[in-house]
């Protein structure tokens, strides 16, 4: 394929058309989370927080399987603008593979120390117990979670984001009727409370990976053939991990710190833990337009980069920047002047519903700080730049927030607040870097894809 001919190609492929699918993918992913802890509440505010902790751990095993997953999407995307099929095939094969094995290997591993886990965080007795069972069951499938986050990264690379969308909005529906049959004991299921939650997720999960594996049999041009699944071909995983390992690094500090600061705020009761878990789940909606946004961008950049049209990769950035601030500013807005009713939603403890509604508006402060690094960093990312915000997260991640938030949350006794505040100082500082960098075109000598490969596979 020529330049005219790749340029041509690209100018049909827009932002929008590959963002549009994955916002309502990411919006129903907040929802079946905001769904589990509606349904939580009614069983106590208690289940709600320990449910809130186990979720916390899982994150961090999610940014695990998260590596391959994200570095195959870019390479998978790269490859696409190349025009290399048989390459996108084969990046696809080598990345399910791995994640396959270390998803078994993080399942075994949590279900067998889960409980050393738990200690960690000092929970009460009834909270520990919640959070056990939960824990056992959810984390003795994650490995089905790790195939799937691998298989609709790539799915999303290759363009096919409807597909994404469509399973996320099955697994939904799935998930909040699950929840409502064991919270509820409907229609002659057993009541079965957080246990039931835990099951319902685990169904859904395992119903998506058959259906994902599906899809992607259809997707690719180039048929994976069972030679390809037990071969690990080390230029692929190589590449996989040029973007995934520094990408994990960045996402294992946050969560390590959000692990940390989670820990702090245990030491401030179960209320500040419960009026946490709300107010982040409501925090959601505001961060569900610009993760929407970062994830589109990172497929269209490495699409962009792929094909050699580099300058119209740095002006595209700026624009699905200046596009998700004025969402999330909006919606925050909304949010935040809403919040006492918000939060009522959830619960009648006065405490909660004052404190959360404090932290939603700072949290109008704190988002657009958050969003640039989500744009930014996926642009950087997808064009092969994926060091230098590892860099710079972990060394303000720990320096500015942790450090901060013990600092002004529970050594000066501002609690929860201060902790949202060395929160927000955090994201700024991130993403006023991310911006210069990105405004250095640094970026631009770190493509995957050499010029060289660019003809049709």
């Amino acid at each position: 394929m020529s330049m005219k001919q790749t340029t041509n190609h690209m100018k049909h492929v827009t932002l929008f058309a590959i963002t549009w699918p994955i916002f309502i993918e990411v919006f129903l992913q907040a929802m079946m989370k905001f769904s589990d802890i509606f349904m939580l509440s009614f069983i106590s505010d208690e289940a709600v927080a320990a449910i809130g902790v186990v979720n916390q751990v899982m994150m961090f095993t999610f940014v695990l399987f998260n590596f391959t997953a994200m570095g195959s999407g870019v390479v998978v995307a790269q490859f696409v603008g190349a025009r290399k099929k048989k390459d996108v095939s084969l990046t696809i094969a080598n990345a399910i593979v791995i994640n396959l094995l270390f998803g078994v290997c993080i399942s075994v591993l949590v279900v067998l120390f889960r409980q050393q886990f738990l200690t960690l965080f000092n929970l009460a007795p009834e909270l520990f117990e919640y959070a056990d069972i939960y824990m056992l069951i959810v984390g003795s499938a994650l490995f089905t979670h790790a195939l799937v986050l691998t298989i609709s990264a790539v799915l999303q690379a290759m363009g096919f984001t409807k597909d994404v969308m469509y399973v996320v909005l099955a697994m939904n529906a799935l998930n909040i009727f699950g929840n409502y049959l064991f919270i509820f004991g409907a229609l002659g299921v057993p009541q079965l409370g957080v246990m039931g939650v835990a099951i319902a997720t685990v169904i859904c999960q395992a119903l998506a990976l058959v259906t994902f594996f599906i899809l992607l049999y259809r997707r690719v041009e180039v048929r994976i053939r069972w030679s390809d699944w037990l071969e690990v071909k080390v230029e692929y995983v190589k590449k996989i991990m040029a973007i995934g390992v520094p990408a994990a690094g960045e996402h294992l500090s946050f969560n390590m710190s959000q692990i940390v600061i989670t820990i702090f705020i245990t030491l401030l009761g179960a209320t500040a833990l419960a009026t946490k878990v709300y107010t982040q789940n409501l925090l959601m909606f505001m961060v569900v337009f610009s993760m929407s946004i970062s994830k589109g961008m990172q497929i269209y950049i490495g699409q962009l980069v792929g094909a050699g049209l580099k300058e119209e990769a740095y002006r595209q950035m700026f624009r699905g920047l200046r596009v998700a601030l004025t969402i999330a500013i909006t919606v925050g807005l909304v949010i935040a002047i809403s919040g006492e009713r918000l939060f009522g939603f959830f619960t009648d403890d006065a405490e909660i519903i004052a404190l959360g509604s404090i932290l939603l508006i700072i949290g109008v402060l704190l988002e657009p700080g958050r969003t640039s690094n989500l744009v930014i960093i996926s642009a950087l990312r997808a064009s092969g730049d994926a060091r230098f915000p590892v860099l710079i997260g972990i060394a303000s991640m720990w320096g500015v927030s942790v450090l901060l938030s013990y600092i002004l949350g529970i050594h000066l006794g501002y609690g929860l607040i201060g902790i949202w505040i060395a929160m927000l100082l955090d994201e700024w500082l991130r993403s006023v870097l991310m911006f210069f960098r990105w405004r250095s075109r640094k970026w631009m000598s770190k493509g995957l894809v050499e010029k060289k490969d660019r003809s049709s596979a």
